[in-house]
């Protein structure tokens, strides 16, 4: 005689929507293979903006810190942007804040994907990014969407926050970074960063 409280749903004899742990294998490798290519592209990008940052006349911590801190590409190059060109701290969070606000709403999209306890989603809130969002929602399941959001979002911090090292370090010995034209690349990545951040805004 079956229990009534005994379901024969997949989901429950998989786990689909409990707090296990998340595995590679939880995605196809298709999707495996566009998170790395983001991976490979967010670490250029993170070493461009370490080499600006300290070519522009910042420490090398500035960037190191601000990486770990705020975790926000656009933000991250329009603060910068402030600073070097001599605004004020407060000048800069104020726009590094108002190109990242749109990260709430993601979150809050993605918080029953985040796990259950806060500590998850505490962690999880800072990992958001427009990228982690969209390969969440690209997925179907709970587990698939949980698995999305946590592989893409940890290799994404890292390769963000070592990249980003990487540059200011390589910006530091270089000197002066115009001689190898980042001066130039500083506003088209920032064009290339806020651009479809002021789309979806519109949207």
């Amino acid at each position: 005689m079956c229990s009534p409280h005994r379901t024969d749903d997949p989901s429950h004899r998989t786990g689909e929507g409990a707090t296990g742990l998340v595995r590679f294998s939880d995605l196809p490798p298709g999707v495996l293979r566009d998170i790395a290519l983001v991976w490979l592209a967010d670490a250029v990008v993170g070493v461009s903006f370490g080499a600006i940052a300290v070519g522009g006349g910042l420490p090398v911590w500035v960037p190191v810190l601000m990486s770990l801190l705020v975790y926000a590409g656009s933000a991250q190059f329009s603060a910068v942007g402030v600073l070097t060109a001599g605004g004020g701290p407060v000048a800069a969070a104020a726009t590094g804040l108002l190109l990242n606000s749109r990260t709430a709403a993601f979150s809050l999209a993605l918080a029953d994907d985040l796990g259950r306890s806060w500590t998850a989603r505490l962690i999880g809130a800072h990992l958001v990014t427009d990228e982690t969002a969209a390969f969440v929602l690209a997925q179907e399941g709970r587990r698939q969407r949980k698995a999305a959001f946590w592989i893409s979002g940890v290799g994404l911090f890292v390769a963000w926050n070592l990249s980003v090292l990487a540059g200011a370090l390589a910006g530091s010995a270089l000197g002066d970074t115009d001689r190898f034209g980042l001066d130039a690349a500083f506003p088209a990545v920032l064009l290339a960063l806020v651009l479809p951040a002021l789309r979806g805004d519109s949207a």
